[in-house]
């Protein structure tokens, strides 16, 4: 069965709320992914270059979201692709027509420091080391 890969951006609340209703969003999930707006815009790139692109939007939203120097977290899960619209102001937003179990999210990337911006210091885990990572948020 083919999945789509999104990328969920978060905050420390938001890890919270995950940890404890083991779902993200309930009906429609906000979310980025590889788009044909991506691959337009980098025809000559590949799935790797596209989902690096999809990941940069979220961590930049995740930004967004952390209050004061909190970390920026984005969740990546793998969904069914008729779950999944594309549209909205970046080449990668999405909307998610489902709330997602945590049965579906395969990892997480957190930043190392409070104070990090860029991408080069943020931190993999497994969906399997939430609790670790709620230590860390």
């Amino acid at each position: 069965m083919t999945q789509t890969r999104i990328y969920i951006p978060l905050n420390a609340a938001g890890v919270r709320r995950l940890a404890s209703e083991r779902q993200l969003g309930d009906s429609q999930v906000h979310a980025f992914a590889v788009t044909g707006r991506i691959e337009r815009a980098d025809p000559t790139g590949d799935e790797e270059a596209w989902e690096y692109a999809a990941l940069t939007e979220a961590v930049e939203a995740a930004g967004v979201l952390r209050p004061g120097r909190g970390k920026r977290v984005v969740a990546a899960a793998d969904v069914d692709p008729t779950w999944v619209q594309e549209g909205g102001e970046s080449p990668a937003a999405v909307l998610v027509q489902s709330a997602i179990p945590l049965s579906l999210v395969v990892s997480f990337h957190v930043d190392e420091s409070a104070d990090d911006e860029g991408m080069a210091d943020l931190l993999w885990y497994d969906a399997t080391e939430l609790e670790e990572l709620l230590r860390l948020v």
